[in-house]
């Protein structure tokens, strides 16, 4: 949880709220025994004194019952339970005046008074003695310590689609269409994520609208290439003929192109299953239809990637296309590692920074019949493999990585 998140902040302020009054709490306590402290002992004073007068003959019957009217402690009569208070009982403040003593007794959750004058002595107790006034505190406090983590449970079970569409947001943000509904309510929070969810499915429908509208553009437009491309082989061979060849081989290229653009940046792609680097790599060079001698490879590692086998081929034909076409003798080498897989060729570096070659239609100044798609097509197909491109140029090598591998193995990225 980061300390700027929102559920950091009300976790704060709930719980310096519950400290607070925790503390508040201590205080009230303390406060009370000190106060409860200073009122028993006012009674007891009273008692004992008015006891003392009595016994000493310095005050009636009337006078004594008149001055302990409101502090009602009557004595211990029973012989055997007198004498075993006093012999038992803990002493908590003892006074001795010229009229007699008084002592304060605790026994058993109970306030005693001990009045003595001469051999006589009276055991009074205080019925009005309250010991369980500090724990109806603590009951008070619990309670609202117990409301408070109660609103605060609620709070947060009410924020916490936030993380959910967040997480949502993360993902359409890379490109995942594919968008849950976390709304659980009908509070604004559940409102925003469903309208997020119905933009994101608006978004879906078109993008899939936008699919079949292309994909019957280049259907269509493939039948009357193929049936221009046999008419053309029928005809004579001559310098036309040619001509007319390699314009409709240029268009079947472009449309071919085109399919794989569309795949890769709609980032729709195939269900992705485990497979050999290797094998991509076998792949990619039977469709490049390099020779045998002008590819190499080396196997570090025995990687195995999850990935869309077809539109990942793609992407290594079209370095392999690239290094093949401009190195200087004809030869890409291919090292596969368990985290790359590098593409090395010799030849000039690169004329721009790597970034303005994968924009479409991006050409170098010796391209010859190239659309400037190569790598632009690379690197959305990497990006729907959570791979990354790099260029590095070292010592007359050309070096094109498709970084990131490990991160792909065992992990079911498409989710």
């Amino acid at each position: 949880m980061r300390f700027s998140s929102i559920f950091y902040t009300i976790t704060l302020i709930f719980a310096l709220g519950i400290g607070a009054i925790g503390i508040a709490f201590l205080w009230l306590i303390e406060y009370d025994k000190a106060n409860y402290a200073r009122e028993l002992n006012t009674k007891y004073s009273i008692v004992a004194r008015a006891t003392l007068l009595h016994l000493n003959e310095l005050i009636n019957e009337d006078e004594y019952q008149e001055q302990v009217s409101n502090l009602y402690m009557p004595q211990i009569d029973n012989i055997e339970k007198k004498e075993k208070i006093l012999n038992q009982a803990v002493i908590l403040e003892e006074i001795t005046t010229e009229l007699g003593s008084s002592a304060i007794l605790f026994y058993e959750k109970k306030n005693y008074l001990k009045v003595t004058k001469d051999d006589n002595t009276l055991l009074l107790i205080d019925t009005a003695y309250q010991p369980y006034r500090y724990i109806i505190i603590q009951i008070i406090f619990a309670f609202v310590a117990g409301i408070i983590l109660l609103t605060y449970i609620f709070i947060i079970r009410k924020i916490m689609p936030l993380g959910k569409l967040k997480r949502q947001i993360d993902k359409f943000a890379q490109g995942d269409l594919e968008i849950k509904n976390v709304a659980t309510g009908n509070d604004e929070i559940s409102q925003v994520a469903s309208a997020f969810y119905d933009a994101v499915s608006q978004i879906k429908n078109l993008n899939n609208s936008r699919q079949l509208f292309l994909r019957n553009i280049m259907h269509e437009l493939k039948t009357p290439i193929t049936k221009g491309r046999i008419t053309v082989e029928m005809i004579e061979k001559n310098k036309n003929q040619e001509r007319l060849i390699d314009v409709f081989e240029r268009l079947e290229s472009l449309i071919n192109e085109f399919a794989a653009v569309e795949r890769a940046t709609s980032r729709l792609i195939g269900e992705l299953k485990p497979c050999k680097v290797r094998d991509v790599i076998d792949e990619a060079i039977d469709i490049a239809m390099a020779e045998e001698s002008s590819v190499g490879i080396e196997a570090i590692d025995d990687v195995t990637i999850k990935a869309d086998f077809k539109l990942l081929a793609i992407a290594c034909k079209n370095i392999i296309d690239n290094a093949l076409k401009y190195s200087d003798d004809k030869f890409v080498k291919i090292t596969i590692t368990n985290n790359e897989i590098v593409f090395s060729s010799k030849g000039q570096p690169l004329e721009n920074d790597i970034k303005h070659y994968i924009e479409p239609f991006t050409q170098g100044t010796n391209a010859k019949k190239s659309f400037g798609l190569g790598l632009y097509i690379v690197h959305n197909i990497l990006i729907a493999h959570k791979l990354k491109l790099i260029y590095k140029y070292n010592n007359g090598i050309n070096n094109f990585i498709f970084s990131d591998i490990n991160l792909n193995q065992g992990k079911n990225i498409d989710k």
